[in-house]
């Protein structure tokens, strides 16, 4: 791949880099600043493992003065920086680049306070999701975002891209769980939004920085919501002779009002690949399974299992299980969040995508992807958070064979165009980063677009942070001149692929 001709102050940055790890040694003594190359590999890609590059160099802060000395140290020295969490980032959101300083936020892995009283736990970003609820599950509480990847993922990475997880259709989003940040500007100037009350008075700032995608500032302290366990939670295997079957179901229990604390949808390939991986029970005659949970008062589960298994045969169901302990619930959601390593298992390599659509088109969506896997000669595995419309399908390809990556982007393009084209958006959880960036006009328009724009140039008027992620035309805020970026070539350092 040809590396275009990098603009100032790319080169400048380069011909400077010996200073800034010296600078930056004296802000972030001892083993905080990593500048080798073989020590830096470490770093070079994330979740999304199409592209890889190394960075400028690699800080690891331990303590927010830190964090503020390097940012303004870099917004007075116009060099680039990439925020960084576990780097399990499925969008490119955490990828480095050449001419950027990677801020790592892996030292801040502290759990401040529990506050059982106000329901909140305090914690650092490099904590992980589960490492939330591990810290109050003592007390019979837990943090409800839980993505498939919460043994790993940090929950500052959770607030930059706003996740989810299997538990999201009744409980929420990060957004609706974050009460409070502490966050570092690119100035230096550290700045509190919220807190451990239930509202605050003035603009949304907080749900702004939820999903900002580390453009807008770093995180370094968050407040987050905790619930108490359920009574009762009970899970059920539903298993259909159609994805479409299945698809309707989950909008026709939806339509009953009844809101479940999940419902996940898996298909043929997918069960099959889990099954074989985690032996959690799944039937391996049904093309598509539902896995629902009923959680509140055992009264209320009991009667909610009876009306799901009522509509469930409305629509064809061929088979259902309830979950008899703990344990056997505990076992069917093992197999849904080990679906993407599981796959990994039939597939040399394998493109998870995320698009997010209106429930009642599940049905047309799904059949919509059966025929573009035709048409482009490639499997796709069907994984996803079926009550909230977030789909994650994983397409197959062997990165080894000629053209069948370029093959798989262009197929996950086009299901998200789909996904637009039926009333949804481009990201649920994931982020838009690099993977989605050169789609955001398919969703938005340049009106759209420029506002946004604006809100960067109002956090970050040189655009150093996290440069090349979500925009695909960026305007400078002072002189309003435009920087191209069109698929995947960036003006400034290009990220080769593996």
């Amino acid at each position: 791949m040809t590396t275009p001709k990098m603009p100032e102050p790319y080169g400048d940055v380069l011909k400077r880099r010996a200073q800034i790890v010296r600078d930056l040694r004296d802000i972030v003594p001892g083993e905080g600043v990593v500048d080798a190359t073989n020590e830096m590999r470490a770093f070079e890609t994330d979740g999304l493992t199409a592209y890889r590059q190394l960075p400028l160099v690699v800080v690891l802060p331990q303590t927010v003065q830190q964090v503020s000395r390097v940012l303004k140290y870099c917004h007075k020295n116009n060099i680039r920086v990439v925020p960084r969490g576990s780097g399990t980032s499925l969008s490119g959101g955490a990828l480095p680049l050449q001419d950027a300083v990677l801020l790592v936020m892996s030292r801040f892995n502290k759990v401040l306070d529990i506050d059982y009283p106000n329901r909140v736990a305090v914690v650092q970003p490099g904590v992980t999701n589960l490492g939330v609820t591990d810290a109050v599950a003592g007390e019979g509480f837990y943090y409800a975002p839980d993505p498939s990847s919460q043994i790993a993922c940090s929950i500052g990475g959770n607030v930059a891209e706003n996740a989810g997880g299997v538990h999201c259709l009744k409980y929420g989003l990060t957004t609706n769980n974050v009460l409070g940040l502490q966050l570092v500007l690119i100035t230096g100037e550290v700045i509190r939004l919220g807190g451990r009350h239930l509202d605050s008075c003035g603009y949304d700032i907080l749900g702004l920085m939820t999903g900002s995608e580390g453009l807008l500032g770093v995180v370094t302290e968050i407040t987050v919501r905790i619930l108490q366990k359920p009574e009762t939670a009970r899970a059920m295997l539903i298993g259909f002779p159609s994805n479409e079957e299945a698809g309707q179901c989950v909008a026709d229990i939806i339509g009953a009002g009844i809101i479940p604390g999940g419902i996940e949808m898996m298909d043929r390939l997918s069960i099959k690949a889990a099954e074989d991986f985690v032996h959690a029970g799944y039937p391996l005659d049904v093309e598509a399974l539902l896995i629902v949970e009923l959680d509140g008062p055992e009264a209320e589960v009991d009667f909610l299992i009876e009306r799901v298994g009522e509509i469930a045969g409305k629509n064809g169901a061929t088979m259902s299980r309830v979950s008899t302990s703990e344990e056997e619930r505990q076992t069917f959601w093992a197999g849904r969040k080990a679906a993407f390593p599981a796959v990994g298992r039939i597939s040399p390599d394998y493109y998870c995508m995320d698009g997010t659509i209106p429930r009642k088109k599940l049905p047309e969506v799904l059949a919509g992807m059966r025929d573009l896997s035709e048409k482009y000669g490639l499997a796709v595995a069907n994984v996803f958070h079926a009550g909230d419309g977030n789909l994650h399908p994983l397409i197959l390809y062997d990165a080894n064979k000629p053209g069948e990556l370029e093959r798989a982007e262009d197929f996950g393009n086009d299901i998200l165009r789909l996904c637009v084209e039926v009333g949804g958006v481009l990201t649920g959880e994931h982020g838009v980063g690099v993977e989605k960036r050169d789609l955001m006009p398919a969703m938005f328009n340049q009106n759209d677009l420029d506002q946004q724009i604006r809100i960067k140039c109002a956090f970050d008027d040189l655009h150093l942070l996290n440069p090349g992620k979500v925009f695909p035309e960026l305007r400078r805020c002072a002189e309003m001149g435009r920087m191209h970026i069109s698929r995947g070539q960036m003006p400034f350092p290009d990220i080769p692929r593996f």
